[in-house]
């Protein structure tokens, strides 16, 4: 009798024991955006913010020492990203701003609301960053790095710029000096680069979490925010500047404090 006891204390044990495997699993698949593991290719937060999967990879960030328009900081290195990350398909629009905070700082109010924000600081954009954590309920949103952020840019591209390094097809991709009228425009009306995302060239500048370093000569792997340096990073040019500021390679700085009409950001979603 109390062999078949022990026994069926066993069995039972065994199937509690799969049904919790199998619905640990379960819940690790759908965390993972789906079968096998697979990241979504792009997903939607609650207020309409649009992200998509950046994928891990090897890129030779900075400028060869011909390509036209380059800057003496643009050492060339090779930087390897491990994780892949999530990256907003555009910038910050004046209405995702003006949701989460209440205001419109923006210069171009009159654009509308599908319009980048900006006249916004680093200091300004870190607040923002806190409101919606706090939002969303837990540290989800940040900057993306430097590295980070030309990685997503370049999209797989060598060129100067996400498509090639032919400027007259800047038109296409970004709104600059040359087409801008001059003020910023609705995100989103471009051609995006192959990995979705908007706007990489030209609207606004873009804030990225790093001081202003020199870059190393050596490959890294990983490397995290720089700090320690003068100012902050902004990339990608914007409405007001001519194709050279507009390059991946090229690298913008100014303090925290600062802040201009030509100035926005946009987010990583970290998973």
């Amino acid at each position: 009798m109390k062999k078949h006891i022990v026994a069926g204390l066993k069995t039972l044990l065994f199937q509690v024991g799969l049904i919790l495997f199998l619905a640990c699993s379960l819940v690790m698949l759908w965390a993972a955006g789906g079968s096998g593991g697979e990241p979504k290719p792009r997903v939607t937060n609650s207020l309409g913010m649009t992200f998509a999967y950046v994928p891990p990879g090897t890129f030779k960030m900075g400028s060869p020492t011909e390509e036209r328009g380059r800057f003496d900081d643009e050492t060339r290195h090779r930087v390897t990203l491990t994780k892949g990350f999530y990256l907003q398909t555009t910038e910050v629009t004046q209405g995702q701003w003006t949701r989460v905070m209440g205001d419109n700082p923006s210069n171009f109010d009159q654009c509308g609301s599908d319009c980048p924000v900006e006249s916004v600081s680093w200091n300004d954009v870190q607040d923002f960053i806190q409101k919606i954590n706090k939002m969303e309920g837990e540290d989800r949103y940040r900057l993306p790095t430097e590295s980070e952020w030309e990685y997503a840019c370049r999209a797989g591209s060598k060129l100067g710029y996400c498509f090639d390094s032919k400027e007259h097809d800047l038109q296409e991709y970004a709104w600059f000096d040359m087409n801008s009228e001059p003020h910023t425009h609705p995100v989103g009306q471009k051609t995006a680069n192959r990995w979705g995302l908007f706007d990489m060239h030209g609207n606004v500048w873009e804030w990225c979490q790093d001081h202003y370093r020199s870059y190393p000569d050596e490959p890294v792997i990983d490397p995290p925010a720089a700090v320690g340096g003068t100012g902050r990073i902004r990339r990608g040019g914007g409405w007001k500047n001519g194709p050279r500021d507009l390059r991946c390679a090229n690298r913008g700085r100014s303090t925290p404090e600062e802040e201009s009409d030509a100035w926005g950001f946009r987010l990583v979603l970290i998973p």
